[in-house]
C-alpha cells in the first residue's frame, strides 16, 4: 500500500435521514399503505389482556372461550387497536409531538389468534398550527384488514407533527466518546 493510500480519508458520507413523514410531506387525499403487517401470537394476547388487568375471560381462558358466540378466544381489542396505531407510525407519526385525538373507533369484524393485521390509512386533513408555527395538524382515517381482506378495525385520528425545519425534529443520536465511525478506526477495509 502506498503512503497516499495510507493517508487517504477513509471517512464515507454518513446518513443521518430522519425516517417518517413532516407536516410539508402530507396531502390531503393521499393514502398510506403501512409496510408491516403482523400476525398475532397466542402469547402476544395473553400477555397484553394480563399486563392491562382485563379479567374478561374471553381474551385468555380456551375452555371458557368455547362457549361464547365466538367459539374461540377473541384478542383483546386494547391489543388490536394499540397494534394497528402502531403500524401507522412509521408513516403518519414518527416525526409526530404529540397525539391529539381518535375518534370513531370501530371494532367491525372479529380478531383471533393467529390472524395477520395489515393496515392503511388516508390523510384527510392538514393545517398549520395557529399557535406553534413549527408545527403543523395532519388527521387520517385509518382501518386494519386481516389476512382475507376484511376491515377489523377503524378510526380516525388527529396527531401533532414537526415541520422539516423544527429545531425539536432534529436527531437524539450521541456522539460517540471514542470518535467518529471511520475506516482508520475499524481498522480499514475488508
Amino acid at each position: 500500500m502506498s503512503a497516499e493510500q495510507r493517508t487517504a480519508p477513509t471517512v464515507g458520507p454518513v446518513s443521518d435521514q430522519r425516517p417518517g413523514r413532516f407536516l410539508e410531506d402530507f396531502e390531503v387525499g393521499a393514502v398510506y399503505r403501512h409496510p408491516l403487517g403482523r400476525t398475532i401470537s397466542e402469547a402476544d394476547n395473553t400477555w397484553f389482556t394480563l399486563l392491562t388487568m382485563n379479567t374478561h375471560q374471553s381474551h385468555f381462558n380456551a375452555h371458557y372461550s368455547e362457549g361464547t358466540p365466538f367459539g374461540k378466544v377473541l384478542v383483546n381489542s386494547g391489543f388490536t387497536i394499540a397494534l394497528v396505531l402502531g403500524q401507522t407510525v412509521s408513516d403518519i407519526s414518527q416525526n409526530a409531538v404529540a397525539n391529539l385525538e381518535m375518534t370513531d373507533v370501530k371494532m367491525t369484524h372479529p380478531v383471533f389468534v393467529g390472524d395477520t393485521l395489515y393496515a392503511e390509512s388516508i390523510c384527510t386533513a392538514v393545517r398549520g398550527s395557529t399557535s406553534r408555527p413549527e408545527v403543523g395538524i395532519v388527521s387520517t382515517y385509518t382501518r386494519a384488514l386481516n389476512q382475507d381482506g376484511v376491515v377489523c378495525l377503524s378510526f380516525r385520528r388527529s396527531v401533532m407533527v414537526n415541520r422539516r425545519a423544527s429545531a425539536s425534529a432534529g436527531s437524539a443520536f450521541p456522539t460517540a466518546v471514542a470518535g467518529a465511525l471511520s475506516l482508520d478506526s475499524i481498522g480499514g477495509q475488508r
